[in-house]
């Protein structure tokens, strides 16, 4: 090939004398080309004429064709040290200014938003939407959760030594491969072959409308979805635990929903990107009942992984309280989840511990609940109802139509347990039976309710931690 047949190529795709393009290329692609790679960069500067702009990604090793525009006399070389583009031509000093001051390296104030704001184009040639950079400015316009901060010291234009701290930095795998059909489908993309190579020219103004309006709808959508991909997997915990982050409430999860052994807890948490849990069972048995030494050694290593743990579930009123609460002191848990039924004592014992108490139904109907609740409270000012809607199904009550409005529990509940049923007691998913959760859970967010939602407390869920936080996440998103 030769410099004019791959103008032509360039020129059949929709570049023009004037145009502004960031070129990413691997050379080789192309087949044989005479004289070399200064032949490309020649075609690219034939077709965009003298009042056109050629960029290049200059960071890392980037390929031959990058050091052709490099080296370019009256090349510019952006001066971030993240992000770095290389530019020729009239508009090079525009897209380039101040880059290094920019908020991020990719997105605004960044030659990379300049070019789509000045009409320009993004060509990918010989190389697929991977080492397309401008896609990290959509992802740093959009903020997303799973983006870093890092820090750079390096010497500005003016041979001073600064350090900066760059926002929403890409970080590892990203499946940006799969978004090549929505740009060839919404107009923003054509490809053309020129050479042996497949060429990309994206409009890169169109390619940000349509980018930026599909992530804010979906906001992994540059993530892939393979559960043995670690960074990904990562990404998208990050994004659910901003989700919930915007919830006045606080999501745990019982340690029999999270798992049997104390390291799947972990991993089933940070994969769901959920940091509390509150003990119910471990391997099998009830936490209340383990020895105080492996109790305590289980709540170091939730918290030496950064999981909080929220309170321990009772399975029945305690005969001991006194001998409870110095086995949860030494365990460091502050918070007892435990039956209504019968508990004014043990309440009682465990308050003057210093432990926060927490009463949950269980074979009572409302009223019954709450005119024990309500007698209880008046000696222990300060206890908390956790309202188990699932219990209150199992009894023949509608949860939220009749149980939580005849209790008045909208007064007292400090936890509401994530729980479904059907009427004969067989556990379902998240709004799959007769606890009426969709409901609850959309009049406590009405009111900011400040305190626990947990996921399978006080229950069986039917299915594993991630059906069960995507069960929850849907449930959600359709409110």
């Amino acid at each position: 090939m030769n410099h004019k047949e791959i103008a032509e190529g360039l020129r059949s795709l929709g570049l023009k004398d004037g145009s502004i393009v960031l070129l990413h290329s691997s050379f080789l692609s192309l087949g044989k080309v005479n004289n070399g790679p200064g032949e490309v960069i020649k075609a690219f500067l034939e077709v965009i004429g003298k009042k056109g702009t050629l960029l290049v990604p200059a960071f890392g090793q980037l390929g031959v064709l990058v050091e052709e525009v490099k080296h370019l006399p009256g090349a510019i070389i952006s001066s971030c040290p993240v992000g770095t583009v290389a530019a020729f031509g009239p508009a090079a000093e525009a897209l380039c200014r101040d880059h290094w001051k920019a908020e991020t390296a990719h997105g605004k104030e960044t030659p990379y938003t300049r070019i789509a704001e000045r009409g320009g184009y993004i060509c990918l040639l010989g190389v697929d939407q991977d080492r397309n950079t401008s896609l990290h400015s959509i992802e740093a316009l959009l903020e997303l959760p799973y983006l870093q901060t890092v820090s750079r010291t390096f010497k500005n234009p003016s041979g001073k030594e600064v350090t900066r701290e760059y926002k929403f930095y890409p970080g590892p795998h990203r499946d940006f491969i799969g978004l090549d059909r929505l740009l060839l489908d919404s107009g923003a993309m054509k490809v053309q072959r020129i050479g042996n190579a497949q060429v990309r020219l994206i409009d890169s103004a169109q390619m940000f409308d349509v980018l930026l309006a599909a992530g804010k709808e979906c906001p992994d959508l540059v993530l892939c979805d393979n559960p043995e991909c670690a960074d990904c997997t990562r990404q998208h915990a990050a994004i659910y635990a901003a989700e919930m982050d915007r919830e006045s409430f606080r999501l745990t999860v019982s340690s029999r929903l999270a798992g049997r052994y104390i390291p799947e807890m972990i991993e089933n948490l940070q994969r769901q990107g959920i940091g509390r849990i509150e003990l119910d069972y471990l391997q099998g048995k009830i936490c209340a009942s383990l020895p105080a030494e492996k109790l305590a050694g289980a709540v170091r290593e939730l918290k030496a992984d950064k999981i909080e743990v929220t309170g321990i579930r009772l399975m029945s009123v305690p005969d001991e309280p006194e001998k409870l609460a110095e086995k949860l002191r030494q365990a460091g848990i502050g918070r007892v989840i435990m039956p209504l039924a019968g508990s004014a004592k043990a309440v009682k014992a465990l308050k003057k511990a210093g432990l926060t108490v927490s009463l949950y139904n269980i074979a009572q109907s409302a009223k019954s609940a709450a005119n024990e609740f309500a007698d209880l409270l008046k000696k222990e000012p300060g206890t908390l109802f956790t309202f188990n809607p699932a219990n209150f199904a199992k009894v023949g009550e509608m949860p939220f139509l009749y149980s939580y409005r005849v209790g008045r529990f909208i007064k007292t509940i400090g936890q509401l347990d994530i729980a479904d049923c059907t009427w004969d007691g067989a556990e379902t998913d998240f709004a799959g039976g007769n606890a009426e959760i969709k409901e609850l859970v959309s009049i406590l967010r009405c009111g900011n309710f400040p305190g626990y939602c947990c996921l399978g407390g006080g229950a069986v869920y039917p299915d594993d931690l991630n059906e069960a936080a995507e069960n929850f996440r849907v449930l959600l998103k359709n409110m």
